[in-house]
Order: structure tokens, then sequence, then C-alpha cells
């Protein structure tokens, strides 16, 4: 089914914001979604109706299938039960990114911490956290890892116990599958930006010297960086923009699987440019986990990255360049996505086979 088929037939409850940049020649766009917010850079202007429709529509999708805090949501229902399922394609596409992240990140990524960050406190929608409860959280529960999960095609085996989350790859994947589908519906015209979080892909012809990406987490310290992105993605992971505090304690949604605690490494922020956003995503939340040793593991992925450190220092990796207004270097390779986006109306419906 082609995307531009049914676009306008998607509808949300929050609508578009048309943000103004100074810049006549490109259309932006803004509203919440997925718990952050997405953002549209599309050009020329009239590609922003559609661009908009397509973004909704995969975005309406990606909740519907891997939203933890739905309980209609597909990995919802899969993680009531346990045995063999049958997922939708989308599905079976998106927690096949995650066990790929986790096999090429060694376990630093895993989407078995389901149950670490609901014992941390995160059970919810993050704005829907009470920042500053006074109990205490769980015990850790280390993650069981993501080779108790198997996955052959669209048939899944998840152990009694063992709680998906896939968060260190979806919001990347949501914006690799919406920057391809807003192309389609554009008619593969112009270019377009998708930023879902901060972690943004682009498609098709930037603009002269590339997409201007400011690169921060949303404290914007220290010291945020405006780079020029040709192709690809960037994505960033930092430990202060979705904390709060238990008793006491700080806490963060970057768990670290091998404990099931916040990852608490040399790193307050990472971000990575790749040839996919999910690719970016995965590889993001790795380097935080990875802590003293995410320099040499990103050297070895070559992967252009800029590392925050908790004394602010500014560490960059691969080429990315130091100065601002500079051209990010962009993989050609990818290590976790790198197949067709799957759209709807193609999904199976999921069930469970006794």
């Amino acid at each position: 089914m082609a995307m531009t088929t049914h676009v306008t037939e998607v509808t949300t409850e929050v609508p578009w914001e048309r943000i103004r940049t100074g810049d006549d020649a490109v259309a932006v766009a803004e509203r919440p979604a997925l718990g952050t917010s997405a953002r549209i850079a599309v050009w020329p202007l009239e590609g922003l109706r559609p661009a908009q429709a397509a973004v909704d529509m995969v975005l309406a999708d990606l909740d519907r299938q891997a939203s933890r805090f739905r309980p209609d949501s597909e990995i919802s229902r899969i993680n009531k039960a346990s045995g063999l399922f049958l997922l939708s394609d989308d599905l079976a596409q998106a927690i096949g990114v995650a066990l790929a992240a986790a096999r090429w990140t060694g376990g630093l990524v895993d989407p078995t911490v389901g149950a670490a960050l609901i014992g941390l406190g995160y059970d919810r929608d993050f704005a829907a956290i009470d920042p500053g409860r006074s109990d205490p959280p769980a015990a850790s529960v280390r993650a069981p890892g993501w080779r108790t999960v198997e996955l052959a095609g669209v048939l899944l085996r998840r152990p009694a116990g063992v709680l998906l989350d896939l968060g260190a790859t979806a919001k990347g994947l949501g914006s690799d599958r919406a920057v391809r589908a807003s192309m389609r519906a554009c008619g593969q015209v112009g270019g377009v930006l998708v930023s879902l979080g901060g972690d943004l892909a682009v498609a098709g012809t930037p603009p002269r010297g590339g997409w201007p990406v400011t690169v921060a987490d949303q404290t914007a310290a220290p010291g945020a960086q405006l780079v020029r992105l040709p192709g690809g993605a960037i994505a960033t992971s930092s430990v202060t923009c979705r904390a709060w505090q238990r008793a006491g304690q700080v806490l963060h949604h970057i768990v670290d699987p091998r404990t099931g605690r916040p990852a608490n490494g040399r790193w307050l922020m990472a971000s990575v440019a790749a040839a996919t956003c999910a690719d970016a995503n995965a590889a993001a939340t790795a380097a935080i986990v990875a802590g003293a040793g995410a320099e040499g593991w990103l050297g070895r992925a070559d992967l252009p990255a800029r590392l925050v450190g908790r004394d602010g220092r500014v560490h960059c990796v691969g080429g990315w360049p130091a100065g601002d207004g500079e051209p990010v270097p962009i993989p050609a390779g990818t290590h976790v996505y790198s197949g067709p986006v799957l759209l709807s109306g193609t999904a199976r419906q999921r069930r469970s086979v006794r």
C-alpha cells in the first residue's frame, strides 16, 4: 500500500504548529508526539502538508505497535503473556531492529530492560511520572538478556517475566520511517528532515551546505553546537533530560542492562551520526552505557560522535567537527536497520499461538 494513498485520512488530536525560522525557502512545523516532540522541515514549501500527514500516520502506527505506556498497544499485550506470538510486520521489524542493536553493541543496549525501568518508576509516560516520590525504587533488576528472545520473521517467542522495551531504538526507527514516508508523500521532490525528540533523519536533497542541526540536550548545557547534516541521521542520548527523583536518588531512563540501574559512567550526553537514525539512536545510548569504553567502541564502529563529559568537556570522535557550522561525515554502512519501511495496512493481526 503506498503511503500517498491514505495519508489524508489520518488526523491527530494535537495540531502542528508552524515555526518561523526566517528562512522563506524551508517550511518547519512541530507538535507533541510519543511523549516528546516531533518536528518537520521541508522544502519546497508545498510539501509541508503531505509530509505532516505522512508523519502523523507513521507515529500513530508506531504508538499502537510499540508504546509500553498504552495498555492496548501490541507490545503491551505481548508483555502481559508469554509463549509464541504472531506479530504485525511493523512490530516484527521494530523488535528485529532492537535485537540487532543489542547484538551490535554487545548488549550495551538491550530490549529486555522493561522490568528494570518499571522498578525505577518509569512505568508510565514520562510527563506523568511524579518527579519527587518519597518511596525508594525497587531492588535492581538485571536485564534477562536479548538472547532470551527469539524472533524468526514475524514469529516471536518471549519467556515469562521478560518485559520488552524498545526505547533505545524505536524513536530512531520512527524518524527513519517518517522521513521516507514524507519523501514519498512529497513525490520524491525536494528534501525533508524529521526529528523525534532530537533524534533526526533526513532524506532527499538538503539545503545548500546541509541541514543546520543544533546538537544539545533539553538543558542546552554545556555548550550547544551547530553542525550541518548532508544526509543520514543524528541521534542524541542524555542522562539529564529524562530524570526524576525517588527517596532523594536521582534516576534517569538510560539503564545499564548489566546492572538494571541508570548508567552512571563518564558521559552526560552522546550525539552520534550514522546512515540511519536507528543506528545513531542505538549507538548514542550504547555510548552512555559504555562510559569510559565509549570512545574505543565508537572508533571501532567508525561512527562520528560528540561526547560531553560530566566535567563539561567535549570529546569529538571519528571525524565529528570541532567547530560550529561544519558538516558531519556520514558513514555509508548500516548496522541495525537497512530494510524497507513497512506501512500500515500490510500489518498482520497480532495473536498468540498456543
